[in-house]
């Protein structure tokens, strides 16, 4: 969904393509627009994820399996830019705070962060790593502190480690969460505390840690609780924080912190 204060109540679905809905009156829900930008092919490339601007609800952001990060004008329903983000298929996209920054992750196993104002250039935060200096392994998602924007939280494909990076020491994690003890899934930051991170995996968990003490080894999460199966999704809810959703199964779990 657009965020709160916005002027008209949109919803946003990828899959095929970036489709952006409205829902009139709270009764019915009308397509507004189908966003594709290479009408030359009837394929397409599936998007993977996308990122709804929280600063300027006009800017949409998708990541493709093709390579690219396409920036979509709401309004306009056409694409602002469109860049070549990663050497693989890119796998996930994430605004930070404000309008112009977003950063990206992918199957080359790089985190890769960019600025509206000058796509020529982007920054490589991380590269991923097997241990054993072989290829980067994938990663598949990643979420940025919006109450501290110097920090990223990202996964790596089939691994139950999270890497905290900090933008202003690129290469090597500021932190790494290693309480799961089988893959993580997903991960989402407290929308009031710079310094909480959620994360939820495979090992039926979902995990709650304070990263405070940092740049000391972060040992324990200070809260677990354990669903009936693996947890797939887990949002903290940012207008009301002292809840975090999980989804698991055929379920939805609300969880009071």
């Amino acid at each position: 969904f657009a965020r709160a204060g916005a002027r008209r109540d949109l919803l946003a679905t990828t899959g095929d393509y970036l489709r952006i809905w409205n829902v009139v009156d709270n009764k019915s829900v009308r397509l507004d627009g189908l966003l594709n930008n290479n009408k030359n092919t009837e394929f397409c490339a599936p998007l993977t994820s996308f990122d709804w601007n929280e600063t300027d609800p006009n800017i949409i952001g998708t990541s493709s399996i093709d390579t690219t990060c396409t920036i979509w004008d709401v309004t306009q329903m056409q694409a602002k830019t469109q860049l070549i983000a990663h050497d693989k298929e890119v796998y996930d996209l994430a605004f930070a705070a404000g309008v112009h920054v977003f950063a990206s992750v992918g199957a080359d196993g790089s985190v890769r962060m960019f600025d509206l104002r000058s796509l020529e250039h982007s920054t490589i935060i991380y590269e991923s790593s097997d241990g054993q200096g072989g290829s980067p392994l994938p990663l598949i998602r990643l979420a940025w502190n919006k109450q501290d924007p110097n920090y990223l939280a990202t996964i790596t494909m089939d691994s139950n480690k999270v890497a905290i990076l900090d933008i202003r020491v690129p290469s090597l994690p500021a932190a790494t969460l290693e309480g799961h003890s089988q893959c993580v899934n997903a991960v989402s930051w407290a929308p009031h505390s710079s310094c909480h991170v959620c994360t939820s995996g495979d090992d039926n968990q979902a995990l709650i840690w304070d990263l405070s003490p940092m740049p000391s080894r972060i040992e324990d999460p200070i809260l677990a609780y354990y669903a009936e199966s693996e947890v797939n999704q887990v949002q903290w809810s940012k207008t009301q924080p002292d809840w975090v959703a999980i989804c698991f199964d055929k379920k939805l779990q609300i969880l009071r912190v």
